[in-house]
């Protein structure tokens, strides 16, 4: 309900409901291990996270995967003016309308899977801000579950280089979980051991924070690792300012080899013919040592590697088309027909011998 206190801006407080332990039980609803489902019942856990999002008084929000609706009590607490749930599992759903109407007028439940669902319209014109300015009034949270929060958060930030999906809003915030080595390469710094691909694409996209983490007794079934809360603000410039599938394509080559010297995974990025030559004059440019590991370089190292690449690839278009496994597959098929047709005559020989 609505409570209209004299002088003061009216605070928004649910009205008695089932604790989330209790919509568990009342519905029967049971954590899937294939859709590697955690529910947090902690609603002290649920206010910490829905925190870390800022102030969220009279904002839109978007909570993705709400399972029994923990984490939607605490935003709902905080005085948003709309929630939109977008819920893949429809075991949840009966429980999740329970919450809508205990809060009138304000949530909009999605039956939908978050990887596919369009966010071009998922609020209103008004809220839209210039991509210069101070972050709109929107905000994406969730406790993902672990088989989505890696291919959800590339997805996104490609949005964010292409300034679509949640994103065509302006620099829309996230507060996500993720299992605890992820959010560690999530913020991983140079030289550091979980430094990855995943450090470079968000790094260069978005300032990001590892806000606490959450013990996995906390969560129902017990994980048998830890979770973080990581929370991204894009960045209004992008540290490379390269298409974010030519970033990606780089990046992706370089970690390729992560033991070895990055000059082995920069060589996967030009055909055979003409490789080391290639790959030498790249590094070269771009002034990156090739005896360092791929975790050691820096951003600015991303950064003359993509520029340095783009300008070859402008030189000689059928570059950045070449796919490097795609070459070692095709090598594969010939060297297998080649052992299948010449079989028959090593038979031959050896039943003459």
């Amino acid at each position: 309900c609505l409570m209209a206190v004299p002088g003061k801006v009216a605070a928004f407080h649910l009205p008695p409901l089932p604790t989330v332990g209790e919509i568990i039980k009342l519905f029967r609803l049971k954590a899937q291990k294939q859709l590697s489902q955690n529910f947090l019942l902690d609603l002290r856990l649920t206010d910490k996270i829905v925190r870390q999002a800022g102030e969220l008084k009279n904002a839109h929000v978007c909570e993705v995967g709400p399972g029994p609706g923990g984490i939607t009590r605490s935003i709902l607490s905080a005085g948003v003016e709309q929630l939109l749930l977008i819920e893949k599992d429809s075991r949840f759903i009966p429980g999740l309308e329970m919450l809508s109407e205990a809060a009138p007028g304000k949530v909009r439940i999605v039956h939908g899977d978050i990887l596919t669902y369009k966010m071009e319209k998922a609020f209103p014109k008004h809220l839209k801000k210039n991509w210069e300015d101070e972050p709109p009034d929107i905000h994406i949270i969730g406790n993902l579950p672990f088989s989505v929060s890696t291919p959800l958060i590339v997805k996104w930030l490609e949005n964010v280089s292409k300034k679509d999906g949640p994103f065509i809003y302006g620099r829309t915030q996230m507060t996500l979980t993720f299992q605890k080595e992820v959010a560690e390469r999530l913020t991983a710094n140079p030289g550091g051991k979980q430094r990855s691909r995943l450090s470079i694409m968000s790094q260069h996209l978005c300032t990001v924070e590892n806000c606490f983490v959450i013990p996995g007794q906390a969560f129902v079934p017990k994980p048998e690792v830890d979770v973080a809360v990581v929370h991204f603000t894009p960045l209004v410039q992008p540290k490379i300012q390269q298409p974010f599938e030519l970033v990606e394509k780089v990046v992706r080559s370089v970690f390729q080899f992560r033991r070895k010297y990055c000059f082995r995974g920069i060589e996967t990025l030009f055909p055979e013919n003409g490789r080391l030559k290639r790959t030498e004059q790249l590094m070269m440019t771009a002034n990156v040592d090739p005896t360092l590991r791929p975790f050691q370089l820096t951003m600015s190292h991303f950064r003359n590697l993509c520029n340095t690449y783009r300008k070859m690839c402008d030189e000689d278009p059928s570059l950045f088309v070449y796919n490097y496994r795609e070459e070692l597959k095709q090598k594969k098929k010939v060297r297998n027909f080649f052992q299948s047709t010449s079989q028959p005559k090593w038979m031959e020989e050896e039943d003459q011998l």
